[in-house]
């Protein structure tokens, strides 16, 4: 599977004039910051003014000094300070990732150690193995206060927000952004909010307002990052996938729930697959893009944990019946993406918890088409993913295939030839706001700007947004197979071919399984302080065993312990980090105030509280509302539109497929598949290619996969914590149980065999299953 990096020379990554390396120095009433390019080029300076605690007062010198001038310069500012020690060296850094305040004095974040991670049309991208937070002020009698029990509490609670684990930042590229507004550098501000992804944009805010530009700081994307080189018969590309986690609405798995009133929802990733192909420096790069999304179900609901209820009640608050901020955020998924939007919601159906969210939700759809012109429809379907994969994992993903590739013919994917370097124009000038690198109007119509152009074939039109009830298990199966179709028609339009069939043995499938994987583990670990379920994914690799059911069980009771215990502090820093909240002298800290008075949002829980009647089985009770009755006032959706158009035409406006099994499917859901399964145990050929086909290689090519690690030098080896998923899904046994159960010998006593290390059996059904203790705990 894996290889060697080739021997022929890299490509070098571009060169464009920003800072990449710092050093800071101090004197006793100012820092000096020391900025230089890459190539040791040019040198910069910023004076930090260390007199004033409580002010953050900085000066920008607009020279480009050599390395001559600055080693002249320093000798100077040494020379005028030697009555206080001269000119002192502090520290070697990266980048500024923010100013912050808590009681006190002003502290500077910097990144002490960065590693590369990738490159994306040759502009590298790193994250951050070290930092460094460093008081501004000079020691003195006002700023005891840096050293009391509350600010070293509130430094320690900043600290929480790990930059260290999946931020990510570029110095010449847009890492925010999409590479499809990248390339096409359309009107920044004018499509979407420029910031949704930075997620430092309240810590720098500050020192862009004060100097207007970006020359000292990095912009921080928090989520997933993780580039592959995989060759294919002979063809060589670079496989990206890139997540960016908004900063709005974020937070914790049940302390941020649903969407707020601006229409942001909780848990919202965008996700990026790119795929590069390798061609000779100097050539235009033929790349191809595609962008999905998840988010929380875009209605007022919350859920409360503690200790004693692993599977809390869902709260549907009603306060906003007629669904304006629902509207709100299709709209802005409409801004930043296309009128196109697809829903694939795969919430539970029947007499599950779950379904009360389903019947609002397809209210809140009809509601809002109802008012639209039909080509501005919003495009909903509804799949039990649950449902369906007890009927057979296989049967379940293709399924899920079908309705990507639907959704791919309907909104298109990004496909470009573009030189190396593509995308930094906007970078560069952002960077020297007053004085900007090129000027556009002397070089147009030069051979070096056409050089510079990007030709530009294809363009996505819409998005497809994907949920659960925690967009997390079942949504990365389900963003895996719109992945994998995606990159069946990606690899043809830069002219890799193959046959079009995923089976098991499938590598170029399987690594890309892994990606989703990681991903997913990432996002969960995030989330909901735990790895993600691998239960779907085991089944479809076929490995779904005890040892898997085992690393489940120790998911959900790990996930319930997170979520009771750790959440809340952990959303505390989050805010504070966001600028949501934050200290404030001679009012209570974050830590003394109750939960719902800082995490809740826009829910009013004291009011929902007596409404409410709780339990710890699965279902809801919500004071006036009939769920049967609801169902029986909407009819249900056409068939012949849905699968034909994607109209809805009822007000649920979702299409239920009946449930199927592995190899037997009705020929309305199998259109251009043919009857065969997803994962068939001997691979077909088919002379056909395009997106009319299940997407796929035979797993008789000869693939080679080229990890990060091995293809860019990394300045330190970083090891992940391991992580832990989702108690909201039941795993599955082969018997066809909602849960496993151990079935102790004739000489054997269920105590003697412990699901749950650390943890009793009784406490580890009461967590996954809602139900009492067996015996009482003394």
């Amino acid at each position: 599977m894996g290889s060697e990096p080739r021997d022929e020379p890299r490509r070098k990554p571009v060169d464009f004039p920003v800072l990449h390396k710092f050093k800071l120095y101090s004197t006793h009433t100012n820092y000096y910051l020391i900025g230089r390019d890459e190539n040791k080029t040019f040198w910069r300076i910023l004076k930090i003014d260390r007199t004033d605690p409580t002010e953050l007062n900085l000066f920008e010198d607009p020279t480009r000094y050599t390395h001559d001038e600055i080693v002249q310069l320093k000798k100077w500012i040494s020379r005028g300070n030697q009555k206080y020690g001269g000119l002192r060296a502090e520290t070697t850094c990266y980048g500024i990732i923010g100013f912050v305040r808590f009681l006190g004095p002003y502290y500077m974040l910097v990144i002490k150690r960065r590693k590369k991670v990738g490159e994306i049309c040759g502009h590298a991208v790193y994250d951050i193995a070290e930092t460094e937070q460093i008081m501004i002020p000079y020691p003195s009698p006002e700023t005891r206060v840096a050293n009391s029990l509350a600010e070293r509490r509130y430094k320690n609670l900043l600290k929480l927000v790990d930059v260290r684990k999946n931020f990510y930042f570029s110095y010449t590229y847009h890492l925010m952004y999409t590479l499809q507004k990248n390339v096409c550098n359309t009107e920044r501000g004018m499509i979407h909010d420029d910031s949704m992804f930075v997620w430092n944009e309240y810590l720098t805010h500050g020192i862009r307002r004060i100097l207007q530009n970006t020359v000292w700081t990095v912009s921080l994307v928090y989520g997933f990052f993780q580039q592959t080189k995989c060759s294919v018969s002979d063809e060589e590309f670079v496989l990206t996938v890139i997540a960016r986690r908004s900063r709005h609405y974020a937070g914790t798995r049940y302390l941020r729930r649903g969407i707020d009133d601006e229409g942001y929802v909780a848990n919202e990733v965008e996700i990026e697959q790119i795929v590069t192909k390798e061609v000779p420096e100097g050539e235009k790069i033929p790349m191809s893009s595609i962008v999905q999304m998840r988010g929380s179900i875009p209605l007022f609901w919350s859920q409360e944990t503690s200790v004693f209820t692993p599977q809390p009640d869902i709260i549907l608050n009603n306060k906003d019946t007629n669904h304006v901020a629902t509207r709100h955020h299709f709209e802005n998924l409409k801004e930043r993406y296309g009128k196109l939007i697809i829903i694939l919601n795969l919430l539970k159906t029947g007499k599950h918890r779950e379904s009360i969210l389903r019947a609002e939700f397809g209210k809140a759809i009809w509601s809002i088409n109802k008012g639209t012109k039909r080509e501005n429809h919003l495009k909903a379907i509804h799949f039990d993913l649950n449902k369906h994969y007890k009927s057979g994992a296989d049967g379940a993903f293709e399924h899920l295939c079908n309705y990507g590739k639907r959704a791919l013919e309907l909104i298109n994917l990004f496909f470009c030839e573009a030189p190396s370097g593509v995308g930094a124009e906007g970078v560069i000038n952002d960077s020297f706001f007053n004085n900007p690198i090129s000027n556009q109007h002397e070089m147009a119509n030069s051979p070096e700007e056409e050089a510079l152009k990007a030709d530009i074939f294809l363009l996505q039109d819409g998005v497809l947004r994907s949920n659960c009830v925690d967009c997390l298990d079942r949504t990365n199966v389900a963003q895996y197979a719109h992945g994998l179709v995606a990159l069946a028609q990606q690899l043809h339009l830069l002219g890799i071919t193959g046959p079009p069939i995923v089976d098991k043995n499938n590598p170029l499938a399987k690594k890309l399984m892994e990606a989703y994987e990681k991903m997913g583990d990432a996002i969960a670990m995030q989330y909901a302080g735990s790895d993600a379920h691998i239960k779907m994914f085991s089944a479809l690799r076929g490995d779904w065993n005890m040892m898997m059911k085992h690393r489940d069980m120790i998911t959900a009771v790990r996930r319930h312990y997170n979520n009771a215990y750790m959440d809340s502090e952990k959303q505390d820093a989050i805010n504070m980090f966001l600028g949501e909240s934050g200290p404030q002298l001679g009012r209570p800290a974050l830590w003394e105030l109750r939960s719902n008075q800082r995490n809740t949002g826009n829910l009013d829980i004291e009011n929902l509280r007596p409404r409410i009647s709780r339990s710890f089985s699965d279902n809801l009770l919500l004071e006036g509302l009939d769920l049967e009755e609801l169902i029986l006032e909407n009819p249900q959706p056409s068939r012949e539109g849905l699968n034909g158009g994607w109209e809805t035409t009822s007000e649920v406006g979702f299409f239920e497929p009946e449930p199927a099994s592995p190899s037997v499917h009705s020929e309305h859901h199998l259109r251009g598949t043919g009857s065969r399964p997803m994962f068939p145990e001997s691979g077909s050929t088919s002379d056909s290619h395009g997106i009319d086909d299940v997407p796929g290689f035979s797993h008789s090519y000869n693939a080679k996969f080229t990890t990060a690690d091995e293809m860019f030098e990394r300045c330190s080896s970083m090891s992940s914590d391991n992580m832990f998923s989702d108690i909201a899904e039941s795993f599955t046994s082969t018997t066809g149980t909602d849960h496993f159960e151990f079935l102790p010998g004739p000489n054997q006593t269920e105590g003697e065999y412990v699901l749950v290390p650390g943890f009793s059996n009784d406490f580890y059904h009461w967590v996954q299953h809602g139900r009492a203790f067996a015996r009482v705990w003394r």
